[in-house]
């Protein structure tokens, strides 16, 4: 496992979330690509093949987009909850109908309730003590629960391609993970065995991008802006023979531990 030495206390506290809440989680680009039907289409199938209903709990749920497409595509079929730091976009995620818990998951006090599933989407390598946060889970999941986890790949084609162009080594990401260090991570918590691992997504846009670039920081403007195009091309008719060569490269990629992303769902034994 690789990380952040010395750690930005504004990244570690969650106070530069708050801030990046107007600029980049609410900008009208990423607002639109999160809440696209095909933002998180490989997330959605995921979850459900695991978890067919119940309470779930997103951490660092941002501005509910992930929550809200829950209960789109599955009505009644799930009862909602995120927790985040970033007040603004949880205003957005309760305008949206998504019931949230605002502060640091380590400080929430959930009581007795219990969980079926928790969600960390791209955020344990956000996290200044990783382990703290899924030592909490499993304590706050049911017996026979789900956990998912997905983090960057180190390993990645992208990695590997572009080197120290690779636009998500930035302050928000404290660690980074490879699929050995991720499975040696969660071994950590013997309560939450591993049920399935995974690789998952391929953005050969970003890829182009950064390559042609000088390995300079990447806006979060540009970011978003990259996210909306993405999501246009999936929503393209006319490119559905391009994005079917694309995820047979993504499946491949998996196979050898490539993809962009690592995913590991876990589950509660007792």
């Amino acid at each position: 496992m690789v990380y952040a030495d010395p750690i930005d206390q504004d990244w570690a506290t969650g106070l530069n979330y708050d801030r990046l809440a107007q600029p980049f989680y609410l900008s009208a680009d990423k607002v639109e690509g999160d809440y696209s039907p095909v933002r998180f289409e490989r997330e959605l199938w995921l979850f459900s093949k695991f978890c067919h209903r119940g309470r779930v709990l997103d951490v660092g749920c941002s501005t509910g987009a992930f929550l809200f497409q829950l209960l789109t595509h599955f009505p009644g079929a799930y009862e909602v909850f995120g927790s985040d730091v970033a007040g603004p976009a949880l205003d957005y995620a309760e305008k949206k109908g998504v019931r949230v818990t605002r502060g640091s998951f380590l400080g929430l006090d959930f009581g007795q309730s219990r969980f079926n599933a928790i969600t960390f989407w791209a955020v344990m390598e956000h996290l200044a003590s990783p382990l703290d946060f899924l030592i909490k889970a499993s304590r706050i999941l049911e017996p026979g629960g789900i956990c998912f986890v997905l983090v960057p790949n180190l390993q990645s084609l992208a990695v590997r391609l572009l080197g120290a162009k690779y636009r998500y080594v930035f302050p928000q990401h404290v660690n980074y993970f490879t699929g050995t260090t991720l499975k040696r991570f969660v071994a950590n918590v013997p309560e939450l065995p591993i049920r399935w691992f995974g690789g998952t997504h391929f953005n050969p846009l970003v890829i182009w991008q950064d390559w042609r670039g000088d390995g300079s920081f990447v806006a979060d403007v540009d970011r978003a802006k990259l996210l909306t195009r993405t999501t246009a091309y999936k929503r393209n008719p006319a490119l559905k023979p391009v994005r079917f060569a694309l995820r047979l490269i993504e499946a491949a990629l998996a196979r050898m531990s490539m993809a962009d992303n690592i995913v590991i769902v876990l589950q509660k034994t007792r």
